[in-house]
């Protein structure tokens, strides 16, 4: 692992996810930039001294020239230091786990997917929310045509952490969060915005070609945008509204999608993520629940305990360990990936910078954006 060290969120999660079902062993890191507290972090997950670095260059290096080195890293640092990182790693051979955003700036997106074809490894970008079982399923319905041709797609993503000036009162979070140095040219659309946009893209393969946002900053004195409304345009004729706020006062952190076709309509949310609502035309409005009544393959295969057992957000990272743990196996192997493993991949990651990209322009500019 890279970054994830204490006082750090999301590395906790990727090492739970790693672990849940068995799939991945962490041996190694480059838990901090500081060194001191690297070691400790290292210390404190149980690794050998001598597999805790302070440079993760040099980390890439010597796991690389070990009989029994790394595998796959798993790059959790603030998003300017990803693409440094991941490029060590590919040079040196070694599959690539990358939270989301892929970097920075669009062009930075693109060279960094071209070195990943050139290198032939695994690279998963991890977009968890796609590894929800009822996602899947919602995917699946809307590919084998349940819902007809797609008309409306409005997708969400609220919080309300940052709703006051968090990072002024030394949040370690918020702070790089709200940096544009660190964190890119947006704030919450880049943070939150590029999760709802992804879950969009996923379910319904839609292409997105053109849209229209209004990014604002409500917290006096902030760099970045805090709230995001953007209407979208699809090839083919859809239209969509996405919305992301970190500034919506009482809510915590809830995601949701609604697709609506010639057919009948999806809902999910994360609320209720063991729940998929499906409204057909003229017809009766059905529960489609995880592993239970109405599920089909694609929900299945992603479900760990039977109906009426809740699944959350853990579970749904894990999927995407366990999705990642298949392909990097079968690379090993020699074989080709399963084809029912699905990962969001580094062309996701160039598609949530051109996202950021032109959300930022379009705003900017008041005009719709290509």
């Amino acid at each position: 692992m890279v970054g994830g060290g204490e006082g750090a969120f999301i590395g906790a999660v990727h090492r739970i996810a790693a672990r849940l079902d068995d799939h991945f062993e962490l041996v190694a890191g480059a838990l901090s930039a500081s060194p001191d507290k690297a070691t400790r972090s290292a210390l404190a997950l149980g690794l050998d001294p001598a597999r805790s670095y302070a440079d993760f260059a040099v980390m890439a290096q010597a796991e690389a020239a070990r009989p029994d080195g790394i595998e796959a890293v798993s790059i959790v640092t603030p998003n300017h230091m990803h693409g440094p990182a991941i490029r060590a790693f590919l040079d040196a051979g070694i599959h690539v786990i990358c939270d989301k955003p892929l970097t920075t700036t669009l062009d930075e997106a693109k060279d960094l997917a071209a070195q990943v074809r050139r290198s032939g490894l695994v690279f998963v970008l991890t977009h968890n929310y796609t590894g929800y079982p009822l996602v899947r399923q919602a995917r699946a319905m809307v590919r084998d045509g349940v819902l007809g041709d797609i008309r409306l797609v409005q997708v969400e993503y609220a919080q309300d952490w940052l709703a006051e000036s968090t990072e002024s009162a030394g949040n370690k979070q918020a702070d790089w969060r709200t940096d544009p140095a660190r964190s890119g040219a947006g704030g919450c659309i880049g943070d939150i915005g590029t999760h709802a946009f992804n879950l969009a893209d996923f379910v319904t393969g839609l292409d997105l070609v053109e849209l229209c946002a209004d990014l604002t900053t409500f917290v006096s004195g902030r760099r970045l945008d805090d709230n995001a409304q953007v209407m979208l345009r699809y090839a083919g004729g859809a239209r969509g509204v996405l919305w992301a706020s970190q500034v919506a006062s009482g809510d915590e952190n809830e995601i949701r999608l609604r697709v609506y076709g010639t057919r009948g309509g999806l809902d999910w949310s994360q609320r209720e993520a063991n729940q998929l609502i499906w409204s057909p035309l003229g017809g009766a409005r059905q529960i489609i629940t995880r592993n239970g009544a109405g599920a089909d393959a694609a929900n299945r295969r992603l479900s760990r305990v039977p109906a009426g057992h809740p699944e959350g957000y853990l579970e749904a990272f894990a999927n995407i360990y366990g999705e990642a743990a298949a392909a990097i196996c079968a690379a090993r192997d020699g074989l080709p990936r399963p084809a029912d493993v699905m990962l969001p991949t580094v062309e996701d990651g160039v598609k949530g910078l051109a996202f950021i990209d032109a959300a930022v322009r379009s705003s900017r500019s008041g005009m719709w954006t290509s």
